[in-house]
């Protein structure tokens, strides 16, 4: 209790406690973000093998896992040691490159790092110290995860959609973001929404528009959030996905069907709907009752 009566009068020290706990964090979502879809596609092979009556590939990798083998550079194969790892300094200390073979480092390391730093920073700051800080900063970290694996594999995991879920309904019962009511409504309304809506326009195009993991994601953005935010989270994700769409179409000058990622902007627009949700129903509401 003192540490945490400390934090509250000392909240520049909560914030840089933060701060450094999610560069952390974000370093290990470097680690999510590339070995979970490796992780996935070993575990369906080897699934896909035992129903067929086939023989175990012995010429596959060994199993990965989030903590084994320890970090290493995907083109030397030589392990990493600490100093290599800490976010940001030893991207920019290195130069960008491999200690080892000089091989390139994707610049996305250090963004997903100073990206999970800054978002974790303001939702310290504009929720404090509080249970709903630790809520908030679980659903930012697994919707950074979420996003660059959408982004990379056009794939939504279900071990991490199905954590938000779960997290989600478990906050409910303490009213951090939403009644429990509200929660199980946003749950089963977020994946009926996309569920029916894929169904329709299966129907009438006969092509698939989005993936199953798009209706588990917005089950959990809804049983983390409640049903009030659903529409919220459609519209900002639907609109911004049509920009970034046409931009992409213009840039490239491919104006064909082109199968983008819809998790990205399911997690934008749910992290806005987390931080700035309410202020938005609220001047909705007041502006059309004048």
């Amino acid at each position: 209790m003192d540490m945490i009566k400390f934090l509250v009068e000392n909240p520049s020290i909560f914030l840089m406690m933060i701060a450094a706990l999610s560069l952390l964090i974000g370093s290990f979502l470097n680690v999510v973000i590339y070995r979970l879809p490796l992780m996935i596609e070993q575990e369906w092979s080897q699934e896909c093998r035992e129903y067929l009556g086939l023989k175990p590939n012995t010429t596959e990798p060994k199993p990965l896992n989030l903590c084994l083998p320890n970090s290493h550079c995907p083109n030397c194969q030589k392990a990493l040691r600490p100093w290599h790892n800490i976010p940001i300094i030893s991207y920019l200390v290195l130069k960008g490159e491999c200690a080892y073979c000089k091989a390139k480092i994707s610049i996305r390391y250090p963004l997903v790092e100073a990206l999970c730093c800054i978002a974790s920073v303001y939702v310290a700051w504009r929720f404090g110290v509080s249970w709903q800080t630790v809520a908030a900063l679980f659903f930012t970290w697994t919707i950074i995860a979420l996003t660059f694996v959408d982004l990379d594999c056009h794939l939504l995991p279900d071990c991490l959609t199905f954590s938000l879920f779960g997290v989600g309904l478990l906050c409910s019962l303490s009213n951090l973001f939403c009644s429990s009511q509200d929660a199980i409504i946003g749950g089963i309304s977020g994946y009926l929404i996309f569920a029916i809506t894929q169904s329709l326009f299966q129907l009438a195009t006969g092509k698939v528009g989005m993936g199953q993991g798009d209706y588990k994601f917005l089950a959990a953005l809804g049983a983390f959030l409640g049903w009030q935010m659903l529409p919220i989270i459609i519209i900002f994700a639907s609109i911004s996905g049509i920009i970034f769409s046409l931009t992409h179409m213009a840039i490239q000058r491919k104006f064909k069907s082109v199968p983008l990622p819809f998790g990205p902007y399911l997690a934008v627009a749910g992290w806005v709907s987390l931080v700035w949700g309410t202020d938005i129903l609220h001047m909705y509401l007041n502006a059309i009752h004048y």
